[in-house]
């Protein structure tokens, strides 16, 4: 079986028991208003979209890893924070767009959901962004030994894709 098949069995068998089990562990907050209309529709979608990519986040947390290491600089600390990041980047939405509806409006709630949830993403945005820029200006490094550096402005001015 091909990889991104494995990949597309493992996100719906995580997605559609996660879209299915969502308002059970967390039942919606009665005491807020109920959707009607386009709102149930775009409320569905986006339960949809936060379980498709809960289950997507499960399959890179299964195959990501050996990724994770070929792509990273040979730093075990950069491919453990390049895969802890992004796996939470797709898994969270899952439990925190759920834990607001079963929240409401109670503001210790939303605090402590918010600060959870947004900080997090905060810090691994961060620290994907730092270890990209790390990774570019290693890349950028090495394409400045004169040889290589020649060959890139070669092909820049020659108009042909580097191959």
């Amino acid at each position: 079986m091909k990889t991104w098949h494995k990949v597309l069995l493992i996100t719906l068998a995580t997605a559609v028991p996660a879209f299915i089990l969502a308002p059970m562990i967390w039942p919606p907050n009665l005491h807020g208003g109920t959707p009607v209309g386009l709102q149930l529709v775009l409320f569905v979608i986006l339960a949809a979209l936060d379980a498709l990519t809960f289950g997507l986040g499960a399959a890179f947390i299964w195959y990501g890893l050996p990724l994770a290491r070929r792509a990273a600089d040979g730093s075990r600390a950069s491919t453990w924070i390049r895969f802890i990041a992004t796996a939470w980047l797709l898994i969270s939405w899952w439990p925190h767009d759920n834990m607001h509806k079963h929240n409401g409006m109670d503001l210790d709630g939303l605090l402590v959901i918010d600060y959870a949830f947004h900080v997090s993403m905060m810090i691994a945005g961060l620290a994907l962004a730092h270890n990209l820029v790390r990774t570019l200006l290693s890349v950028q490094m090495t394409l400045q030994t004169p040889n290589q550096h020649v060959a890139v402005q070669q092909l820049a001015t020659s108009g042909e894709e580097p191959r």
